[in-house]
């Protein structure tokens, strides 16, 4: 805990907006972009994010004595589990089976991305103690809105340690990254690949670069309306196909043009004059994160180069560490983009409950080891005994 000199304050706020930006982005840091409060700020003005669509917001801010924040917590107020990427459906179920009420249920995330960042929000010069202090400033949260539980998805491993330290049960998940070894291009990549693999992509971006069609990677000044609006209708296309519904809204893209435009990445493909399809990545300090894709026509391979081979492009030039491709898709391993860890953290208050839920992830947790393991056996990279 914080000094015991310290007099500190814990504000629930109901929406980011009545935040003042600089003192939340000095917590969040810069290296995460979906932190940013133009990010969540763009979610709730769109109406992506509010009480009606089942996110109210309940931001943590704690101040020190002189009215600094020493650290936040993106939080909100769930009454159900979608657009959360670690699945707690039938956690759900089965309580609700039992005579419980699951919902509503807090949650710490980012809406709608699956993309690991800090959850416990620390501003550089806090003392130390702020973390531990949000911590129990959560489960106060939880015991006023009397919820079932609370939920802490795509921590940082080390947020997720500091909730295991304080009790909270822990799980593993997986998805798909690209690392960047130093490489000068995109050919020093394929160079680190077996010999078919290495074939496999070269034939996919010749076939996709003879079909005619001109992929354009826009950001900052670049991105216009027309260019949005584009996207929005792919977007739209591939939620209605996929999903049956959309998250977010053209709002949403609108104001995110407008206040992030230096932390957008859009791939747009032009085929005839026409915008047909696009993929988009929003840029960390050191890692382009994949998000949405969308097209309207089919077209051989094109996903896969506007958003891993065009991604693998841009963080090479860019100097980035990595490539997030969001969650699923084992197509992904054969192009270099390998299964990699992630986690989330749960309190859950009917101790009955709790231990059956603790069973099954103390369970769970070595399948999610093993099926890692078992990925990792169709990586692309040679191997020493490779001979290509």
């Amino acid at each position: 805990m914080p000094d015991g000199n310290d007099t500190i304050t814990v504000k629930v706020m109901p929406g980011i907006g009545a935040i003042d930006a600089a003192a939340w982005d000095a917590c969040a840091g810069a290296e995460n972009p979906f932190l940013n409060h133009a990010f969540l700020k763009a979610l709730e003005d769109s109406g992506s994010c509010r009480a009606a669509t089942g996110w109210q917001p309940q931001h943590l801010v704690l101040e020190g004595p002189e009215g600094v924040a020493w650290g936040a917590v993106p939080l909100y107020l769930k009454s159900h589990s979608y657009g959360e990427y670690v699945f707690d459906h039938a956690w759900a179920n089965a309580y609700e089976r039992a005579g419980g009420s699951y919902y509503p249920k807090l949650q710490a995330a980012v809406p709608f991305t699956p993309v690991t960042g800090p959850r416990l929000l620390l501003h550089p010069e806090a003392p130390e103690g702020v973390a531990a202090a949000l911590i129990s400033a959560m489960e106060q949260l939880a015991d006023r809105h009397q919820v079932s539980s609370i939920h802490v998805t795509f921590p940082t491993e080390s947020d997720w340690l500091r909730f295991g330290e304080a009790g909270w049960l822990q799980r593993v998940g997986q998805q798909y990254h690209w690392e960047n070894k130093g490489y000068g291009g995109f050919d020093d990549f394929l160079g680190e690949l077996n010999s078919r693999k290495r074939k496999s992509i070269r034939k996919e971006r010749r076939e996709v670069a003879e079909s005619g069609v001109k992929i354009h990677t826009l950001t900052g000044p670049d991105l216009r309306q027309e260019h949005w609006d584009a996207f929005y209708k792919f977007y739209m296309d591939t939620s209605d196909r996929k999903w049956g519904s959309a998250y977010l809204n053209r709002k949403f893209f609108r104001q995110l043009g407008e206040t992030m435009a230096d932390r957008v990445v859009l791939m747009l493909v032009e085929d005839g004059g026409e915008w047909v399809a696009g993929a988009l990545n929003l840029l960390g300090t050191d890692t382009l994160y994949g998000r949405n894709w969308g097209c309207v026509a089919t077209y051989k391979h094109l996903h896969f180069e506007t958003c891993y081979y065009r991604a693998i492009d841009f963080a090479i030039e860019r100097g980035l560490k990595r490539v997030e491709a969001g969650a699923q898709g084992q197509h992904k391993i054969q192009r270099g983009y390998l299964p990699t860890r992630t986690f989330s953290s749960h309190w859950i208050r009917d101790p009955g409950f709790r231990t059956a839920i603790d069973d099954y992830l103390k369970r769970e947790r070595p399948a999610v080891e093993n099926e890692i393991e078992i990925l990792m056996q169709d990586s692309p990279f040679r191997r020493e005994d490779d001979c290509g």
